[in-house]
């Protein structure tokens, strides 16, 4: 029943989205004629009042009436412009996750079910919530004479997603199926990373956890922190943690008129950024002004810290020699890098990506800063990878959208703001520092490190070798078995799951007619 539940909620996804007016902006070029169609037969079923709106509205309303769920993939796919294409994660990004506050009782509820203890206790006054979005709502609260936030997951949040998270698995398995084009896209592992990020996100104990490594790793940096954890009352579906009085850093005007230097603040925003993705390997990946605050002493505070990202020791490298290679316009090892990383194929041509990417990195250094697009330049680069089969990469996908994210904010702040001046120096340290002599030593310490375990574990790989090598002999000797019940229990199985297959299309099929007539 999951299967046709599936489908059926997929199916209800289809019709907002086409009553919304929002499938009418899906492009189709490059598309079978037969997609063409399709959208030319639905386009009537479109509502007049969305016709009128924008894209970005009609994509805003469409995820309002899906739900929080859908507010949260919508966000996230706004993270993946490789996916979704660069003008559609733009709208994507623009998606206000501001839902209507729940019960302030359900919030003690949640708090006491977590914690175990009466909120009484734990706050000295407990506030009604100022703030609520798809996951959670903040509420301020006293403790001990200080005013903190409290965030409180959203009651019934974690089974609404896993609901909705089965069509997005759905939808996509199909897409890898009849799209042969879209398997470089991974949409099965984008939908993976999805629901991995989300769970995360739900659990606010691992967003305790990011907001303390960060804060530690931040800590001679200056400029930049985050706020506190109250360890103490925070569990998993709730967090405490410091009040933060400051001015958001879209509210140019306040900056303005409270003295603080903007050209500055948007040079330390990009260089924290960079300090922390290629010195720590972790970054914040939702750096929007909304969560960014500038307090009474001039330092930057970034809050929200739900969706966090990695790079190793590897991938860090690499970043950083393509940053720099685009920098001093050395464009040869830029290819070499990606070569090295195997992120393009090693049947391609190394000097042909290379004049693929001087084609992307000469308009950086040929036009006035403040005319340089970050999301135009990965636009190109999207088109660039995909003309050479590189595959996707999540990691630095979310890395990049980022960037585009933060040099936006700083874009905000200084309109004539160059993100590639400003980062030269971070970027120019650490390649000084980590790819010369220390480099040699680091790779010979890791070499030494796994040589150690591997001799540590050497005992058991040769046991279970062994173990293998007579499994190995056993089926050649005497064939691959099932027991008579294995065996018909596999049948039983594929005749449910073809059954349901084909009910599933005819209900859909049903459905959907049904509902076409009943709106003409």
């Amino acid at each position: 029943m999951s299967t046709i539940g599936a489908y059926f909620r997929l199916a209800r996804v289809g019709w907002v989205l086409v009553r919304e007016g929002v499938v009418s902006d899906i492009p189709t070029q490059g598309l079978p004629p037969v997609v063409g169609l399709f959208k030319s037969l639905i386009q009537p079923f479109a509502s007049k009042r969305a016709l009128k709106q924008k894209r970005s509205e009609r994509l805003a309303r469409a995820v309002e009436r899906l739900g929080p769920s859908y507010v949260k993939i919508g966000q996230f796919l706004a993270t993946r412009p490789d996916v979704v294409g660069v003008d559609w994660s733009v709208d994507l990004a623009l998606l206000q996750d501001r839902m209507a506050f729940f019960p302030t009782t359900a919030a003690r509820s949640a708090i006491e079910s977590s914690l175990g203890r009466k909120v009484d206790e734990l706050y000295a006054d407990f506030g009604e919530p100022i703030a609520a979005a798809s996951i959670a709502q903040v509420h301020p609260c006293i403790v001990d004479g200080q005013k903190v936030a409290v965030k409180v997951v959203r009651p019934g949040v974690r089974q609404r997603f896993a609901n909705d998270i089965e069509g997005q698995y759905l939808l996509s398995h199909l897409q890898e199926r009849f799209i042969p084009s879209s398997r470089r896209l991974k949409p099965v592992e984008v939908t993976r990373t999805l629901e991995q990020t989300t769970k995360m996100e739900m659990d606010l104990r691992l967003e305790a956890a990011a907001l303390s490594e960060i804060a530690e790793n931040t800590k001679d940096d200056p400029g930049f922190r985050v706020p506190s954890v109250d360890w103490e009352r925070t569990g998993r579906d709730v967090i405490t943690m410091e009040w933060i009085d400051g001015v958001k850093m879209n509210d140019i005007e306040s900056l303005r008129a409270a003295g603080y230097d903007l050209e500055k603040l948007a040079e330390i925003l990009i260089q924290s950024f960079l300090r922390h993705t290629l010195r720590d390997g972790f970054f914040h990946a939702d750096m929007h002004p909304g969560n960014l605050f500038v307090d009474n002493t001039g330092t930057i505070v970034a809050v929200d810290m739900g969706i966090t990202g990695r790079l190793g020791k590897k991938e860090r490298r690499f970043l950083a020699e393509i940053l720099y290679g685009f920098i001093t316009r050395d464009y040869l090892r830029v290819a070499e890098v990606h070569f090295e990383a195997g992120y393009v194929p090693a049947h391609h041509d190394v000097a042909a990506f290379a004049q693929a990417i001087r084609a992307i990195g000469e308009p950086i250094h040929g036009q006035p800063a403040e005319t340089i697009s970050m999301a135009r330049l990965l636009a190109l680069l999207f088109e660039v990878t995909d003309l050479f089969e590189m595959q996707a990469r999540p990691e630095l996908i979310l890395l990049q959208k980022t960037m585009v994210v933060v040099e936006g904010v700083s874009r905000m702040l200084d309109p004539r703001f160059n993100m590639w001046k400003a980062s030269e120096p971070v970027v120019g340290d650490w390649i000084r520092d980590n790819l010369g002599p220390k480099r040699i030593v680091s790779d010979l310490r890791d070499g030494v490190k796994a040589m150690v375990k591997l001799a540590e574990a050497a005992p058991e790989i040769a046991a279970r070798t062994e173990k293998f090598h007579q499994e190995v002999m056993h089926m050649t000797e005497n064939g691959l078995r099932f027991d008579a019940e294995t065996a018909d229990a596999i049948g039983r199985s594929e005749a449910r799951h073809s059954r349901s297959g084909r009910w599933a299309l005819w209900i859909i099929a049903i459905a959907l007619v049904v509902i076409a007539f009943s709106v003409g």
